[in-house]
């Protein structure tokens, strides 16, 4: 289903285009529409599936038809990190909007409380905040949350799981008996059920179940330094003359050039796509590479989404994605409609334990190997210590003793 299915306004809809949003995740297409309608919601959906998205969008469209004034949405989450992460990602979301938001959360000094009381008594349009803090704004007296249409509880069974149960419960007494109650939690155990009669009315219940590549995507890893990267990337094509199509990702649009550069210089058909690029520009190079003229495809993020291509040969993550479902999305290039693909991931030291959340998403343990002789040695796989800075010529498997020299090239992210 795509995004233009669901009636969004158009600035939405500009800012979805501008982040490459073209088809809804299975999340967001059934819990949108539930969203939107003004029921409330148990929603069953790991992380990195989209089930940020799935209620940040629709409630970013409830607040363009709002005539509240005052905080209209609250999202309470159990950690700091995910209250900055929820709240960047609504940013993103909203960037062509007039919404606002804030996040409330612990470790501050006193110019983040100021700063915090100031996002909760203006009318933020949308507090993300964890249990603790927003309580201790709570009990100061000055916090308004009458105005509050949607209260969002997000990873659920993991603020049940370090005791903020009752602290939720004292929230909601704050909100108004008329609202919207959405839940999501990556479990359904009795605890949760039994947590969700106490705050939501008559909920509609969808669960999601773990997104995985297809079947015919051959996975492998490449452990390797992050100055070994470039070049073996041009081994890698080099050693596939018969791979028309291939598609590498990275995480930045400076790496993006880099990249171009050096494939360029090999003579390799190859041009770069990043968010630099407008929605015209970016058409033109995909359809150039569509039609063949183009055989590689550099790019960022901009290109894992809504890209219908068919027989990409190659995908080749020169970065290991920050959010597991973004693997998913970028290996999901290859390998369509039945066809089979080859996908192969950069892993560097720094990166081990984010490739290790995407094995354990995907439940699939991915075949590691180490880069070529000729390339120089390989860190050992340990993604438990974030890599532990031991590598061994040949190969990553050994003591975790260093043995041997780092390349003179090889350096930390």
């Amino acid at each position: 289903m795509k995004f233009t299915e669901f009636g969004f306004d158009e600035h939405l809809m500009e800012a979805l285009g501008y982040m490459g949003f073209v088809e809804a995740t299975p999340i967001q297409e059934r819990a949108i529409p539930i969203i939107i309608s003004g029921k409330d919601l148990i929603g069953c959906a790991q992380t990195g599936t989209g089930k940020t998205g799935a209620f940040i969008l629709p409630t970013l469209y409830n607040i363009a038809n709002s005539k509240g004034k005052g905080i209209n949405t609250l999202i309470v989450v159990p950690t700091r990190e995910l209250a900055i992460q929820i709240d960047q990602q609504i940013q993103g979301f909203a960037y062509f909007t007039q919404a606002t938001s804030y996040s409330i959360y612990g470790g501050g000094d006193g110019a983040d409380w100021d700063s915090q009381k100031k996002a909760l008594t203006q009318g933020t349009d949308i507090i993300v905040a964890t249990p603790g803090k927003l309580l201790s704004h709570l009990n100061m007296g000055y916090v308004d949350l009458s105005t509050v249409e949607h209260f969002i509880l997000d990873e659920a069974d993991r603020m049940l799981d370090i005791g903020f149960h009752d602290d939720i419960l004292k929230i909601a007494e704050y909100l108004p008996k008329v609202r919207q109650n959405l839940l999501f939690s990556a479990t359904m155990p009795d605890k949760i059920r039994k947590f969700a009669k106490k705050i939501l009315k008559d909920p509609e219940e969808i669960s999601i179940a773990i997104a995985k590549p297809a079947a015919g995507v051959l996975q492998a890893a490449y452990l390797c330094y992050d100055a070994q990267k470039i070049n073996l990337v041009n081994k890698l094509i080099a050693d596939k003359p018969n791979y028309e199509s291939i598609i590498i990702f990275s995480s930045s649009k400076k790496k993006v050039s880099e990249i171009v550069r050096s494939l360029k210089s090999k003579k390799y058909d190859v041009e770069g796509i990043s968010s630099d690029y407008d929605q015209k520009q970016r058409e033109e190079v995909i359809n150039r590479f569509r039609s063949r003229s183009v055989r590689v495809l550099v790019g960022t993020d901009v290109i894992s989404r809504g890209i219908d291509i068919k027989d990409i040969n190659l995908v080749i993550n020169f970065d290991v994605p920050k959010d597991a479902a973004d693997y998913v999305h970028r290996v999901g290039r290859t390998a369509r409609a039945n066809t089979t693909g080859v996908a192969l991931t950069l892993i560097t030291e720094d990166d081990m334990y984010l490739f290790d959340r995407i094995e354990r998403l995907i439940e699939t343990e991915i075949t590691k190997v180490p880069v070529p002789a000729e390339l120089g040695p390989s860190p050992i796989y340990n993604p438990k210590s974030g890599g532990n800075r031991g590598y061994r010529k040949g190969g990553y498997k050994g003591s975790g003793k260093r043995q041997g020299r780092r390349p003179k090239n090889a350096r930390r992210n």
